[in-house]
C-alpha cells in the first residue's frame, strides 16, 4: 500500500464545522486552510459609513444654499432696475393724470365736488382713511395740496431725494384719492397700493438724480485721496516732515457729507409733522395709524443719517441698518410682485364665470358702448371679425389665469409678459383708458428681465447725449453765424482808403473769428 493510501483520514474530515467560525476547516488532503472573513458585516459597515457621508452633503449643501440665499437677502436689495422702472413708471402715470385733469381738479377733488364735504367726512370717521384735503374746506388749500402732489410725483420720476419723495408721493396720492373716492378706476386703485409699497423699497438705486449725485461723490472722494497720497509721496521724498493725519468726515452715501439739503428737509417736515399732531389733524386709529407710520418713517430717516454721521467711529450701526433695509426691500418687492400676480388671477377667474366670457363675446360688447369708444371706426375694425372676437376673449382669459404659474419658465413668462403689454396698450387706445393701461404696464414692468432693462438704459442714455449733442451743435451754430461778419463793402475803388475787388486783403487779425480750414 502505497504511504497515500496508508495515511490515516483526520477525525476532522467526519466532523461537522462548528458555527462559532474559529474551528480550522481543512481541504481533502488534509492541509487545514483559514475560515472566511465576516463579508456580510463588512459590506454592512461600509454602507452605514456611505450614508452617513452622503447625509453629511447634503446637509452641507442644504446648508451652503441656506447661507447663499440669507447673504442675498440681507446683502444686497435686489431688483434694483425693476424697482426704478415701477417708480417712474407709477409717478408719471399719476403725473400726467394730475396734468390732464388739471382743468377739471375742481370737480373731481375740489370742495365744492359731487362728493361733498360732509360725505367724505362721514367717510374718513368710519374708515380712518388719510387725506390731507379734509383738514380745510378753504379754496386756497386744495390749491396747495394739489399742487405738492404734482411736484412730488415729478420729483419722484426724478429720483430725488427717493427716501423722502417716496412718503410724499404717497401723502399726494392719498390726500386726493380718498377726498372722492369714485373718481378713479382700476388704475386707481393699482397707484393707490403700490404707491405704499415703494415706500418699503429702495427705489433710488438706479436710473436717478441720487443715484447720480452718489457717483459724483464718490469720484470726488477717489480724486481727493489720489491727491492726498500723491502730495504725501512728493513731501515723503523731498524729505519734508509729515503731519499727523487729521480723521476727516467720511462721505454720506446720500450724496457727500455734509447733507446741507437732506438735513434741512428733514427738520422742515418734521417740524410740519408735528404741527399737524398738536393740531389733531391726523387721526390716531388703531396703533396710532397714519400718526404713528409717519413719525417713524421719520424717526427712521434721522436714525439712518445720524449712522452716515459717526460712520468713522463704528461702522456696525450703518452696517446693520443697510441689513435691515435690504430685507424689507426685498419683502416689498415680493408683496408687489405678489399683487401683480393675484391682480390678474383674481381678474382672469372672475371672468371665467362670466357667460359672456364662456361663449367668447365678451370683448365685443365694451367695443361698441359709447363711453368706451373714442374712436368708433376703431371699436368697428376690431370686432368686425367674430373670429377675432372670440380668439381676444379666450386668449385674455388664458393669459391672466396662466400668468402667475409662466414665472417658473422665463421663456414663456417673456412671450406671455410682452403678449400682455400689448393688450394694456391696446385697451389704452382702442377703449380710451390710458391710465389704467400705463398703471398695469408699470405692474408688469417688476417682471421684465434685468438684461433687457439694461439694454434699454442704455438706449436711452445713447439718445440723451445724441440729443444733448445736437443741441449744443445747433447753439454753437448759432453763435458762430452771431460772430460771422457782414459782406464787405467794394469802396476801395471809391475812396482809395481799402482795396477794391481783386486787390489783396490784408491778414486777418489773431482775434477775428475764423470760420473753416486754413490753407
Amino acid at each position: 500500500m502505497s504511504n497515500h493510501e496508508s495515511t490515516p483520514v483526520s477525525d476532522q474530515e467526519n466532523t461537522p464545522p462548528s458555527d462559532d467560525g474559529d474551528t480550522p476547516v481543512s481541504d481533502r488532503a488534509g492541509t487545514p486552510v483559514s475560515a472566511p472573513e465576516p463579508q456580510p458585516a463588512r459590506s454592512a459597515g461600509r454602507e452605514r459609513l456611505a450614508g452617513r457621508i452622503s447625509r453629511f452633503d447634503r446637509g452641507h449643501r442644504l446648508d451652503r444654499r441656506l447661507g447663499y440665499v440669507i447673504s442675498r437677502l440681507t446683502g444686497q436689495a435686489l431688483g434694483p432696475y425693476q424697482t426704478a422702472v415701477i417708480r417712474i413708471g407709477f409717478a408719471g402715470t399719476w403725473l400726467l393724470f394730475l396734468v390732464r385733469e388739471f382743468p377739471h381738479r375742481q370737480e373731481m377733488y375740489g370742495p365744492d365736488g359731487p362728493w361733498s364735504w360732509d360725505l367724505a367726512q362721514q367717510l374718513i370717521a368710519s374708515n380712518h382713511a388719510f387725506t390731507a384735503l379734509m383738514w380745510a374746506d378753504s379754496q386756497v388749500w386744495f390749491e396747495i395740496v394739489f399742487g405738492f402732489a404734482v411736484l412730488s410725483a415729478a420729483l419722484f420720476v426724478l429720483g430725488w431725494r427717493t427716501r423722502t419723495m417716496s412718503v410724499l408721493f404717497l401723502f399726494g396720492v392719498l390726500s386726493l384719492q380718498n377726498r372722492s373716492i369714485f373718481m378713479g378706476d382700476g388704475g386707481d386703485n393699482v397707484i393707490h397700493l403700490m404707491a405704499i409699497y415703494l415706500v418699503f423699497t429702495r427705489c433710488g438705486q438706479v436710473w436717478s438724480l441720487d443715484a447720480r449725485r452718489e457717483r459724483r461723490a464718490a469720484a470726488r472722494a477717489r480724486e481727493e485721496h489720489a491727491g492726498r497720497a500723491e502730495q504725501v509721496e512728493q513731501e515723503r521724498r523731498e524729505g519734508k516732515p509729515q503731519p499727523q493725519p487729521q480723521p476727516q468726515p467720511q462721505p454720506d452715501r446720500s450724496g457727500g457729507w455734509p447733507d446741507r439739503v437732506g438735513i434741512a428737509l428733514w427738520a422742515v417736515l418734521g417740524l410740519a409733522l408735528a404741527a399737524v399732531t398738536l393740531a389733531g389733524k391726523i387721526d390716531g386709529g388703531v396703533l396710532g395709524g397714519w400718526r404713528t407710520i409717519y413719525w417713524g418713517l421719520w424717526a427712521l430717516q434721522a436714525l439712518w443719517w445720524l449712522a452716515g454721521r459717526y460712520a468713522a467711529r463704528s461702522d456696525q450701526p450703518r452696517v446693520f441698518l443697510d441689513v435691515v433695509a435690504n430685507l424689507v426691500h426685498n419683502a416689498a418687492l415680493f408683496v408687489i410682485m405678489a399683487e401683480a400676480c393675484l391682480i390678474y388671477a383674481t381678474a382672469g377667474w372672475y371672468k371665467i364665470q362670466g357667460s359672456r366670457w364662456q361663449d367668447g363675446t365678451a370683448v365685443y360688447y365694451p367695443l361698441h358702448l359709447d363711453y368706451f369708444s373714442p374712436w368708433p371706426a376703431l371699436s368697428d375694425l376690431l370686432s368686425a371679425s367674430g373670429t377675432m372676437v372670440m380668439l381676444v376673449t379666450y386668449g385674455t382669459v388664458v393669459a391672466q389665469v396662466a400668468f402667475p404659474f409662466t414665472l417658473f419658465n422665463r421663456r414663456v413668462k417673456n412671450v406671455l409678459l410682452a403678449a400682455m403689454m400689448t393688450e394694456h396698450a391696446v385697451i389704452a387706445v382702442a377703449l380710451g383708458l390710458p391710465f389704467f393701461s400705463l398703471a398695469m404696464i408699470a405692474a408688469d414692468a417688476v417682471f421684465l428681465p434685468t438684461s433687457f432693462l439694461r439694454r434699454l438704459g442704455g438706449r436711452a442714455t445713447r439718445a440723451r447725449e445724441w440729443l444733448l449733442s445736437g443741441l449744443s451743435g445747433l447753439s454753437r451754430f448759432g453763435r458762430l453765424g452771431r460772430a460771422l461778419p457782414g459782406p464787405r463793402k467794394d469802396s476801395g475803388a471809391q475812396s482809395g482808403d481799402e482795396p477794391g475787388e481783386g486787390a489783396p486783403r490784408p491778414p486777418e487779425a489773431a482775434d477775428h473769428p475764423h470760420v473753416g480750414f486754413t490753407a
